[in-house]
């Protein structure tokens, strides 16, 4: 792969899918904007009644998809992957014998878990059946089954959650 940013096939460049302009992170924009707009619609009906809900809807999507865009932003796949690459064999969950190709899958169900699911507000244990059919999904060559592959898809998950302020999903950390 090169190492070229300009590149529109460069995964890490998150290119814009239209412009080409690095940056565009379409998922987490998308997500923040549906959730925003949903609550901005609430409070612009309960305000403003029909008028109300749509300038709330709409204010409410705009804010969302900035917020949404500004966590997706804020997880950088290549630094986690690092990261875990250089510290997994310290986690006890770790089996003896088993190398990083196992755990990478599960991790970065973690990570990218919680870019896709963090304005939907729910934990990780609310959340956890729908990782697991990613994991399960994409797992590729991973040893690995999902009783032990989701200790590390929760340490990856937890771990971005600490990194981005707030509580999102009201689990406590």
């Amino acid at each position: 792969m090169s190492n070229d940013r300009h590149n529109t096939n460069e995964p890490d460049a998150n290119r814009d899918p239209l412009s080409g302009q690095p940056g565009a992170h379409p998922v987490g924009t998308g997500i923040g904007a549906a959730g925003a707009g949903a609550a901005g619609t609430a409070i612009g009906a309960a305000v403003g009644g029909p008028v109300g809900a749509v300038i709330g809807a709409v204010v409410g999507s705009v804010a969302g998809g900035l917020a949404g865009k500004g966590v997706a932003e804020a997880i950088d796949p290549t630094v986690e992957d690092a990261y875990w690459r250089d510290n997994y064999t310290s986690q006890s969950y770790v089996e003896q014998g088993m190398g990083y190709d196992d755990y990478q899958p599960a991790y970065r169900t973690g990570y990218e878990g919680y870019r896709t699911y963090y304005s939907t507000g729910k934990s990780y244990d609310e959340l956890e059946p729908d990782l697991q059919r990613h994991y399960e999904a994409d797992r590729g060559g991973s040893r690995l089954g999902w009783d032990k592959a989701k200790h590390a898809t929760r340490d990856a998950w937890n771990r971005v959650e600490r990194a981005i302020p707030g509580d999102i999903d009201r689990d406590g950390r």
